[in-house]
């Protein structure tokens, strides 16, 4: 499924922008079938909740629609009609007039609906989508919901960062020729002096196809017939961290010597590769510096917004960090596409967060079953864990920045029956992408000597917390703790190991002469302990600061206002620990701490 752009054989029109919009609710009865009462309007791509000031909107729990005219382009008679969510969160459905044209399960991955024989060229149709926040034990997050005492619905997570819903990403309409290209594969690899870009075009009927590249500069260096094959590029020019360099690839449809359809795509040349303790990116040692992120701004929630993403990009510049990880959910295909044009390298990873049902007692005062049992998340959920990662993959496969699959953050494990949950699920991962290492995170409580599912994966991430939630106040302890508990890893396991997340909460503006925790000089001095603790591993690869940025979560005791540990707050003004990263950062230039 191919990302919607304009070409010589397709169109493209946006439907971002005002819609109308309600909650569900006793009136609603098939909104579907006529205009959406009321006069409430929301903006696409956003997420409703903090639209509005009435909090039975915020806090609902259910259904919520959206609906608006569109008018298909009278010059696409003749041509195959497709319309693309980018996402809706969680659960969406489509209807084109009365008609159900399209459903799909999980909230961070794109899905369309061929509705050629629904509309007409010239013509306008009512668009109504339909978007369910609910999370139940089957869904990714997992969650459920419980009725208050007055009969209100409310919705219990066990991740912890705000469940905002709606239409997030952007909408489109599209054509194609009737005959065309349905997918593009690439795989790219590296021989001396010269790239080998193979690739796989599958196109919806048994059609003549030829493949072209092109580099930054428009010039043909190689082609080829065939659905599948390898082009040969001679001095090839490799995407680097940093110095990011596209090809461009073309597929064309070729009917009698002419050019049924067209698609063109970006095309990074590189490797990468696990070796022993090392992660390799073209054959050099790499060492990640950056952050866990959020799709996370004010007002827009989740929305996708083109100016916070450029300024985003830029204060990654800024503090000298080269990569980030996708946490936890995939983002917006537009995050992926600018980190490949400039550069920066990605963990992309799946909405699997809260696979943890020990997690989950304790922020709730319950006693939950084991996790990976059927009485918990068992086989129904590892079901709908594959299809998250099929389709994560799907959508991503071909982006130069994604250097690893992060299949899930900090599951419970240490807990029996992690294992043969997890290994159908690495085992998936590589089938789909041999070319990419896989990953996860693990939580505080999953040790080297108690974790069950290490082994699956080619590299470790551990997300620690000691100087926060343990030792908290006391770094010197914390110090002690870390470096036991880091070399455990590296000495039980012979593969990279890096540090996926570390944070403490901190309070911008509240500073204190001592090692006060939540002050801006605790927040200092903490991340100082972890890297003079991080320095003494040549075999740790790399360190992922939790967060870039302050972000929305459940009201709760420990979040006021959210979670803190942003080194940027939530309106990307920098706290003091800003500048010691970019300090550390800058001075690293790609090269790892101990050489």
């Amino acid at each position: 499924m191919l990302k919607p752009t304009p070409t010589p054989t397709r169109e493209l029109v946006s439907l971002d922008g005002l819609w109308r919009f309600a909650v569900d609710g006793p009136e609603l009865e098939r909104p579907w079938s006529g205009r959406l009462p009321g006069d409430r309007e929301a903006p696409v791509p956003s997420s409703y909740n903090d639209l509005f000031l009435d909090p039975a909107v915020r806090d609902h729990v259910g259904w919520a629609w959206y609906q608006r005219e569109v008018r298909v382009p009278r010059g696409w008679r003749g041509e195959r009609v497709v319309l693309r969510l980018e996402s809706a969160t969680h659960h969406g459905r489509v209807y084109v007039d009365d008609v159900l044209v399209a459903e799909h399960i999980g909230g961070y991955t794109p899905f369309e609906a061929d509705i050629t024989n629904h509309v007409e060229a010239g013509a306008s149709f009512r668009l109504t989508v339909g978007v369910d926040n609910e999370l139940t034990p089957a869904t990714l997050p997992p969650g459920h919901v419980v009725t208050t005492e007055d009969g209100r619905r409310r919705q219990i997570y066990h991740h912890d960062f705000y469940n905002y819903a709606g239409l997030a990403r952007s909408v489109w309409l599209y054509s194609t020729p009737l005959e065309h290209i349905r997918d593009i594969t690439v795989v790219t690899d590296v021989d001396g002096d010269a790239g080998r870009v193979g690739y796989q075009v599958d196109a919806a009927t048994d059609s003549e196809v030829r493949v072209s590249l092109r580099d930054a500069e428009g010039q043909r260096v190689a082609e080829s017939g065939g659905a599948t094959g390898t082009l040969t590029v001679p001095d090839v020019v490799l995407w680097q961290p940093g110095a990011a360099y596209l090809y461009t690839l073309t597929a064309e449809v070729v009917r009698d010597g002419a050019v049924v359809d067209s698609y063109s795509l970006p095309v990074g040349v590189r490797t990468v590769e696990v070796r022993g303790q090392e992660f390799l990116i073209n054959g050099e040692p790499f060492y990640f510096t950056g952050f866990g992120k959020h799709e996370d701004t004010p007002v827009r929630g989740k929305g996708h917004d083109p100016a916070y993403l450029v300024h985003d990009f830029e204060l990654l510049d800024w503090i000298g960090a080269n990569s980030f990880r996708t946490s936890h959910y995939p983002y917006a295909e537009e995050v992926l596409e600018y980190a490949d044009r400039h550069g920066i390298v990605v963990i992309d990873e799946t909405a699997a967060v809260g696979l943890n049902l020990g997690v989950a007692g304790g922020m709730t005062a319950r006693n939950p079953p084991l996790t990976f049992s059927e009485e918990g998340l068992g086989v129904q959920m590892r079901h709908t864990h594959a299809q998250h990662l099929r389709e994560l993959i799907q959508r991503d496969k071909n982006h130069p920045s994604v250097v690893m699959w992060c299949i899930a953050n900090e599951p419970a494990s240490q807990e029996e029956g992690a294992y043969e949950y997890f290994e159908p699920l690495a085992n998936l991962a590589r089938e789909l992408d041999p070319s990419r290492p896989i990953t996860y995170t693990a939580w505080l409580m999953a040790n080297a000597d108690n974790d069950r599912v290490a082994s699956l994966f080619d590299v470790i991430g551990i997300n620690r917390y000691y100087g926060w939630y343990i030792d908290n106040g006391d770094l010197s302890s914390a110090e002690a703790h870390l470096e036991a508990d880091i070399r455990s890893w590296i000495e039980k396991y012979d593969r990279p190991v890096m540090m996926t997340e570390y944070g403490a909460d901190t309070f911008a503006g509240l500073h204190s002469l001592f090692d006060m925790p939540w002050s801006e000089e605790y927040q200092v001095a903490y991340f100082q302990m972890h890297h003079r603790v991080f320095d003494r591993f040549p075999g740790f690869v790399g360190e992922h600061v939790w967060n870039f940025a302050d972000f929305r979560t459940t009201t709760a005791v420990h979040r006021v206002d959210g979670n803190k540990k942003g080194i940027f707050a939530r309106d990307r003004r920098p706290k003091s620990a800003a500048f010691e990263l970019r300090r550390r950062w800058r001075g690293l230039e790609g090269r790892k701490p101990s050489e």
